[in-house]
């Protein structure tokens, strides 16, 4: 039976916003706490990022997706990840999945979904997030130093005109500011005994055609499967 205690935290959003620091900054808040956290890293190609969560003195898993998309890929694998955080006593397990197209919501309606952004990209980062960002729980800011005080209101607004009810924070991956604030939020919610039954907070894209099973040649008499064609107005 799952861990009625564990609490389950999925961690998305694009790449090199900050995650794994913000993460990290978070698990030395849980650790001063008396809090047993585990990670699970969620790639594709490669990563030291268990490497960094062990040097904190936690337990720490990776996965990588490899030839299919990493949201899939945690979908596939979440119930184990789960049964990893209990046999490992963990109060918390927290889940950071890799960025990729944005077209997901890697989170399940009964974990706590967390989306991290970094103000620094662009002022139209919020809008090209999609589901990630308008399905979260709690909107993560990062690298708020690095601009204008009048650039980082407008990036939060930004992120409140997509997702309503998420709660912002910002936090400095690099020196921990901030993350007290994200602590709180995560616990002041409960996420729901085990995740076998539970539900996406949004449905996958589709995505089986001749590419996905290793075509490489271009052109229509090459193309099956799930296939959108472009319209131009001419």
């Amino acid at each position: 039976m799952p861990n009625k205690k564990q609490k389950i935290v999925i961690v998305g959003g694009p790449p090199a916003a900050g995650k794994t620091a913000v993460i990290s900054q978070l698990i030395g808040l849980l650790k001063d706490g008396g809090v047993v956290a585990a990670v699970c890293k969620i790639d594709c190609l490669k990563t030291r990022d268990d490497e960094i969560y062990r040097a904190l003195g936690v337990a720490a898993a990776a996965g990588l997706s490899k030839d299919i998309c990493p949201d899939h890929f945690l979908a596939v694998n979440l119930e184990e990840i789960a049964l990893w955080g209990e046999r490992r006593n963990a109060d918390i397990l927290i889940i950071e999945t890799a960025g990729l197209c944005h077209r997901c919501a890697p989170a399940t309606k009964n974990t706590i979904a967390v989306c991290v952004l970094d103000c620094v990209q662009s002022i139209r980062v919020p809008d090209k997030v999609g589901p990630v960002l308008t399905n979260c729980d709690i909107a993560v800011i990062t690298k708020g130093d690095m601009v204008s005080q009048a650039e980082t209101e407008v990036f939060w607004q930004s992120v409140r005109l997509l997702n309503q009810n998420a709660e912002i924070v910002e936090v400095n991956g690099a020196t921990g500011a901030g993350a007290q604030y994200l602590k709180i939020a995560i616990d002041a919610r409960q996420s729901a005994a085990g995740v076998v039954g539970d539900e996406l907070r949004h449905d996958m894209p589709s995505a089986i055609c001749s590419y996905c099973v290793g075509e490489r040649r271009i052109g229509n008499i090459f193309q099956q499967g799930v296939v959108t064609k472009m319209e131009f107005s001419e």
